[in-house]
């Protein structure tokens, strides 16, 4: 099994995974806080996150265009 490397190949797999199965995910932040690098290499630049309240992540299958 191959592991993502990158925001944009992870965001692909989940969309993958939810996608036909209405399926939703919510997580809820308490003063989290997160460092998200910009890469996968060791000279990486880190952001600094804070998140707070709920995120959602809904798929459904837009098969017939809607």
């Amino acid at each position: 099994m191959a592991h993502t490397q990158t925001w944009p190949e992870l965001a692909i797999a989940l969309y993958d995974k939810l996608t036909g199965r209405g399926a939703e995910i919510t997580y809820d932040f308490d003063n989290m806080e997160v460092w998200v690098p910009s890469g996968t290499g060791d000279d990486a630049v880190h952001a600094h996150w804070k998140l707070n309240g709920a995120l959602k992540i809904s798929a459904r299958d837009n098969a017939n265009g809607d």
